[in-house]
């Protein structure tokens, strides 16, 4: 089969590989239909995250087209939801529904598809056929009328954008978010559209790209195009979100966060550390998150949401290729872009 390769910073190609066979009786061979571009994968391909060659993508739907004997909830044609992250639904951590931490699938940058060695070497999405372990616990069936293209956004990235907003939302419903981003990408489009979605009282979002301020204005967000350094703080929300990517912008947002409210930051500011205002967290009660996303943990929870209200992730720009056309727009912009097969 092939599958598309990260080769070195800026270069990517189409690779043939054996075809792969279900790794034991719990799992499935799925084709991907689709594969979406988390924000991370432009960075990993462009700049080189991770030491290369390994397949790429990580955000996948597509349908099963073997099974393994004890798979029992899944059968060939059935199309799916793989999320991102690998988990066997048995050990400690998966019984408390903390599937990110995984005791069985592990890997130095946690067990996923699309990272190499530094996600466990699962491979990729972007392949004509990919391995699914503990297939019964690990894959979602599509809902009717989800299409393919919508289903792949949901493996990570919408999940991540939920995640920041809904916990929090679900405690104190009806509750003011604040989000603020900075980074390429459609993580805080997608934190806006659930917090509408979930009858956030008011939706303010804060960003330098003018393109990003205006998509927040059309899923109904109070925006402000930001300009120059970041402010010691903005006016406060009990519910505060970090896409900045920055150790400043990490530190506004914190401060703009309300007294025993609650701040996710969906970015990695590297070298934030020394200037987090920890004695000001201390003193107004502050809860701060910061994680990979638990896809499966949340997924069923995005899927439901959608099913009832108008939250649809298609609804942020999505710009739809070819899967022969893979190579070159993967590293080209794109607030969020999915390969169709």
């Amino acid at each position: 089969m092939r599958h598309l390769v990260y080769v070195g910073p800026g270069r990517l190609e189409w690779q043939e590989t054996p075809d792969p066979e279900p790794v034991d009786a719990a799992s499935v061979v799925v084709e991907p239909l689709a594969v979406s571009r988390c924000d991370l994968d432009l960075a990993m391909a462009g700049q080189g995250l991770f030491p290369g060659p390994y397949p790429v993508g990580h955000e996948t739907s597509g349908r099963v087209v073997a099974v393994g004997a004890d798979v029992r909830r899944h059968r060939v044609g059935d199309t799916v939801i793989v999320p991102y992250q690998l988990s066997c639904g048995q050990c400690p951590p998966c019984l408390r529904s903390t599937f990110a931490a995984c005791a069985t699938y592990r890997a130095p940058a946690g067990a996923m598809f699309g990272f190499g060695p530094a996600g466990g070497g699962h491979g990729g999405g972007l392949a004509d056929l990919l391995a699914v372990p503990a297939a019964d616990h690990l894959l979602v069936p599509v809902p009717a009328g989800v299409s393919a293209v919508s289903a792949a956004t949901l493996a990570d990235n919408v999940i991540d954008g939920y995640r920041a907003v809904g916990p929090a939302l679900r405690g104190r419903p009806g509750a003011e978010v604040l989000i603020v981003a900075d980074v390429p990408g459609a993580l805080g489009l997608y934190a806006v559209a659930a917090a509408v979605a979930m009858g956030a009282a008011g939706v303010r979002y804060v960003d330098r790209d003018p393109v990003r301020v205006q998509t927040a204005r059309e899923l109904g967000a109070d925006v402000t195009h930001h300009e120059g350094p970041w402010p010691k703080r903005f006016a406060p929300s009990p519910v505060t979100v970090d896409v900045t990517g920055s150790p400043g912008g990490l530190t506004c947002v914190i401060r703009s966060t309300e007294r025993y409210g609650t701040c996710t930051a969906l970015a990695i500011a590297f070298h934030a550390g020394e200037q987090l205002p920890l004695l000001e967290m201390y003193t107004r009660g502050i809860t701060f998150h910061t994680s990979r996303a638990d896809a499966r943990r949340y997924l069923p929870e995005v899927l439901e949401l959608m099913a009832r209200t108008t939250f649809e992730p298609l609804a942020v720009p999505t710009t739809v290729c070819s899967w022969e056309e893979a190579p070159t727009a993967w590293l080209e912009p794109a607030t969020k872009l999915v390969v169709q097969r």
